[in-house]
């Protein structure tokens, strides 16, 4: 499912290199290496760092970082990020991991210890990274951060519980991916459960919850959840939710008060999706799925 984004942060994403010069200002480098390449994204960070704009760049990509994916993580480039902090004092979206589905799938995808970006990166206002193979955040505290996105085919309940114990106060827009436990995921819905306290995120307008293999559990508590009441935007799509998980929200009075509403790739009865569509907020109840043989599938796994 996965692409090379082409945009992040607001600006367009270009593939850095040191022949085709850019105003870093202006586009969003994405340092990535072919999977034949001898060379790393360290590599190419330096290179990046000695071009002219590069001390007033606010975003930066991280793709495939090295040629072999299947054996290393970004643990090198990261460091080597981290070092480099101090020149980069206008950073403030930071994607760590932007492969495509072609070059490795996102269950394949080795991630790491990503904990010393908090406090090298204090004026950070977006992060996301793609995979969870590996993945640690460590004591999460930031003040600045307003977008935190992890995308992967199942996500472990220690992030979980690390994002549970964080401290983001500015966090206005949060965006997981739960998946399955054949990739990854190994929690239940108590582990999804303190992401739903009411002070958790003071500031959160988006919550993504997606593409989840308990997807109908996941929306009868966040339609029991306090923090129902202050968000704007709520994102359940890519999972197996079904009529039982819809009704849960048909319930919620809060959830007439969202300004939209995505539940995209689901399996909900036509006549839920009717009554879903009459809330009179925006809606997403597109693709349709069927319950086969051998149940109900998430979006992105593998």
């Amino acid at each position: 499912m996965f692409g090379n984004l082409e945009s992040f942060a607001g600006l367009r994403v270009v593939d850095f290199d040191a022949q085709s010069p850019h105003d870093w200002t202006t586009v969003a480098p994405r340092l990535r290496v072919d999977y034949d390449s001898d060379r790393t994204a360290v590599d190419l960070l330096g290179e990046l760092l000695a071009t002219d704009s590069a001390d007033r760049m606010p975003a930066l990509l991280v793709g495939a970082w090295s040629g072999e994916l299947y054996e290393n993580s970004p643990a090198d480039i990261l460091e080597a990020l981290v070092t480099a902090a101090d020149r980069l004092p206008n950073l403030r979206a930071l994607f760590l991991g932007d492969i495509a589905q072609e070059e490795n799938e996102v269950s394949w995808i080795h991630q790491t210890d990503v904990s010393t970006v908090w406090q090298a990166f204090p004026r950070l206002e977006i992060f996301g990274l793609r995979g969870s193979n590996g993945l640690k955040l460590g004591r999460v505290q930031h003040n600045h951060l307003k977008q935190l996105t992890i995308e992967c085919g199942g996500l472990p309940k220690s992030v979980l519980a690390e994002l549970a114990a964080a401290s983001l106060p500015a966090l206005e827009h949060l965006e997981l991916y739960l998946g399955t436990d054949d990739y990854g995921w190994d929690g239940s819905i108590d582990d999804v459960l303190p992401l739903l306290a009411d002070d958790r995120f003071p500031r959160l307008k988006y919550l993504g919850l997606r593409d989840s293999d308990i997807a109908d559990a996941v929306a009868q508590a966040v339609a029991k959840s306090p923090l129902l009441e202050k968000l704007d935007v709520l994102d359940l799509s890519l999972g197996t939710l079904g009529d039982e998980g819809a009704a849960a929200l048909l319930a919620a009075p809060a959830v007439k008060k969202l300004k939209r509403l995505d539940l995209h790739h689901h399996y909900m009865s036509d006549a839920m999706m009717a009554r879903i569509q009459q809330l009179g907020i925006d809606v997403d109840v597109s693709e349709q799925e069927s319950e086969g043989e051998y149940g109900r599938y998430v979006s992105v796994g593998e």
